[in-house]
């Protein structure tokens, strides 16, 4: 077997044991980046990809709700209350929004993913108006 194929020694993650085999096998090349071109890179690129899958499958992480999507974006980005003013129609409708009193309509829910980059797949999670 030659040193390039040896490199490329790898298996499917069906398993806990797999998995922990995968990390032990890619935490090298945390620590000194393969070339790239090389066939180590190919074997790192092959590794995080059996390692991505195995977790979506095995520990899926759901995407936030609407409130949280749009609270993270407007710490991320600078906005303000009076941006989501702006795109939902008026300041009090952007305050019931984010105090959860009021769902986003399919329209808010556009802007929001077309204007701020929020994916649609947040804001459609079903928000259930708080009741005063």
């Amino acid at each position: 077997m030659t040193k390039a194929a040896k490199k490329m020694d790898v298996r499917p993650i069906k398993t806990e044991a797999d998995y922990d085999w995968a990390l032990k096998e890619i935490e090298p090349y945390f620590d000194k980046a393969p070339k790239r071109g090389s066939p180590e890179a190919a074997r790192f690129d092959v590794l995080s990809t059996l390692i991505e899958a195995y977790e979506e499958k095995h520990w899926p992480i759901a995407p936030p709700g609407p409130l949280d999507a749009i609270r993270f974006r407007m710490e991320q980005t600078g906005y303000r209350q009076s941006d989501l003013a702006e795109l939902v129609g008026s300041r009090s409708r952007a305050s019931e929004i984010l105090r959860g009193k009021r769902p986003l309509t399919m329209e808010q829910a556009w802007r929001l993913h077309r204007e701020w980059h929020i994916p649609a797949e947040s804001l459609l999670k079903p928000m259930r108006a708080k009741r005063a």
